[in-house]
């Protein structure tokens, strides 16, 4: 990974903060962002970064193992699983619609309309894509 994924929560969407970020952790993985055998970073260290309690990121970590997309170990940390599964095209097709549309939802708060959401978008697509 060239450059660590930015993961970041809502404080006010009511999603609980620990499922924001499995959701966000579970796209990075299923999606090839997070290769198998890459480490996450330390609890403390994403709580910290984050807000977050290190309960809460423990809990995200914990539910990403009871799913068997990461693998934690003493001293080693955790790791993306070796055989962490590949969406089909459907559900890529239908994460990225999510994703859109919180995107949306927020360019609406801000009261952008459709030509400044979009140039948004490609400015942002230029710098990081």
């Amino acid at each position: 990974m060239s450059a660590p994924p930015t993961l970041r929560f809502d404080t006010d969407d009511p999603t609980p903060p620990y499922e924001q970020l499995r959701r966000q952790l579970v796209d990075l993985i299923q999606f090839g962002v997070l290769h198998p055998g890459e480490r996450l970073p330390p609890l403390r260290q994403l709580a910290g970064d984050l807000g977050l309690a290190v309960g809460t990121v423990a809990r995200t970590y914990r539910e990403l193992e009871t799913a068997g997309l990461v693998r934690s170990r003493r001293g080693g940390g955790t790791r993306v699983a070796d055989r962490a599964a590949t969406p089909p095209a459907a559900e890529r097709r239908r994460a990225l619609d999510r994703h859109a549309t919180a995107y949306l939802r927020q360019a609406r708060l801000l009261g952008a309309d459709r030509e400044a959401a979009l140039d948004a978008l490609r400015r942002v697509w230029a710098t990081e894509g």
